[in-house]
């Protein structure tokens, strides 16, 4: 059994453990406010340019544009995924989540190319063997619009340069106090029918040059406001995540830290009862050395 300095040592060390776990909860939750703030500044801009795209698909409802390609899935040549994890752990299962679904992908079609966001991410793909695009890096922490764009060229630079056919994306989508879920979607191509109704009216709109060519201008932009979109989810998801962790880890310091002290508190109280008991033996056998003195004296006196 411990005793009481190991015990003691056992509890400033949680307690220390316990101040940084706080500490952490706090830093994700500052994090997650002010990444919400941004993406919903930007949001009304990138909503706008999905209803043009939706009310120019009207004027070209059959059409050949390269974003919006259909392809027999058999016919595919290369794939391209961008996986999105974070930089760091000590996040729950976010990352794993992730993870696991980039796995599945990877095992029906072992060519896809990764495009890993954030270290985690990163560095398993490595460990693994799996094909990473060359050259690639891109840190999961505070996503801006600037990391966005540079993503979405480089992907579409592998797109339009017929490197690979269709670039999927996985992602954390985010749900305010509980776990987020990993989606997966398809970036490119497009699906036509997820951004207009057939049935809705048409305006009467005139697009210089032509519809396709402006299509083609502002298909980018919206590609980099969806990319935006899913950095921010995943960050925020990943925050929660180690809000989550880092509350989980206070709370179960606390319940430590309770049966330490008990542990502690009883070990300190079976001392001072066990000194209280040796002080009062002493004192009881002080009081029967001093009487057996005054009795020997007094049978001293009374022999004279």
């Amino acid at each position: 059994m411990a005793g009481g300095a190991e015990i003691k040592i056992r509890i400033n060390s949680i307690t220390e453990t316990k101040k940084v776990t706080d500490a952490m909860y706090m830093i994700s939750s500052v994090k997650m406010q002010k990444a919400r703030r941004e993406m919903e500044n930007t949001y009304p801009y990138f909503r706008a340019i999905r209803e043009e795209i939706g009310e120019l698909l009207h004027y070209v409802p059959e059409n050949d544009d390269r974003y919006f390609r259909n392809l027999d899935p058999d016919g595919i040549q290369g794939r391209a995924l961008l996986l999105i994890t974070s930089d760091k752990g000590l996040s729950g299962s976010y990352n794993q989540l992730a993870i696991r679904a980039a796995e599945e992908k990877i095992r029906l079609f072992p060519d896809t190319l990764i495009f890993p966001v954030g270290e985690y991410g990163r560095q398993y793909m490595l460990q693994k063997r799996h094909p990473v695009a060359e050259n690639f890096s891109c840190a999961a922490a505070f996503p801006t619009l600037t990391a966005a764009r540079k993503l979405c060229t480089e992907l579409l630079d592998y797109y339009n340069s017929d490197r690979v056919d269709e670039i999927d994306i996985i992602y954390t989508h985010y749900h305010a106090g509980r776990p987020g879920n990993c989606r997966f979607l398809t970036l490119l191509p497009l699906d036509q029918s997820s951004f207009y109704d057939s049935s809705e009216p048409v305006y009467g709109k005139e697009y210089f040059p032509d519809p396709n060519t402006v299509l083609d201008g502002i298909v980018p932009g919206y590609l980099t406001g969806f990319i935006y979109s899913a950095l921010v989810d995943s960050y925020c998801s990943e925050q929660e995540a180690r809000m989550t962790a880092m509350n989980t880890a206070g709370k179960n310091a606390e319940d430590m830290l309770k049966k330490l002290r008990i542990q502690y508190n009883g070990i300190r109280q079976a001392a001072i009862t066990r000194e209280m008991t040796e002080i009062s033996s002493g004192a009881k056998a002080l009081k029967r050395k001093r009487e057996q003195a005054m009795k020997r004296r007094a049978q001293a006196e009374m022999q004279k």
